[in-house]
């Protein structure tokens, strides 16, 4: 694993930019359905955009495993050390 040391920071930097992706893409606010034929878009007969909970979930899981991932070599000399 010494090999990948050098890529540490850029494998942080993609990391982050992927949860920040998956952040913004699960919180973000669904657009309104497009006006066609005269109907508005809420009395379209489109089914409102549900939460996906376990998405969600499984987000911050992978948030707080990154988060203690990237700080454990910080913190194993204290442990074991």
């Amino acid at each position: 694993m010494v090999k990948l040391e050098p890529y540490r920071p850029l494998f942080i930097v993609v990391t982050f930019a992927l949860l920040g992706a998956g952040f913004y893409l699960t919180y973000r606010r669904p657009r309104p359905a497009p006006a066609t034929g005269g109907v508005a878009g809420a009395a379209c007969a489109c089914p409102a955009p549900r939460t996906n909970r376990a998405g969600r979930v499984m987000l911050w899981v992978a948030t707080v495993v990154v988060a203690s991932l990237l700080v454990f070599p910080y913190l194993a000399p204290a442990l074991f050390g």
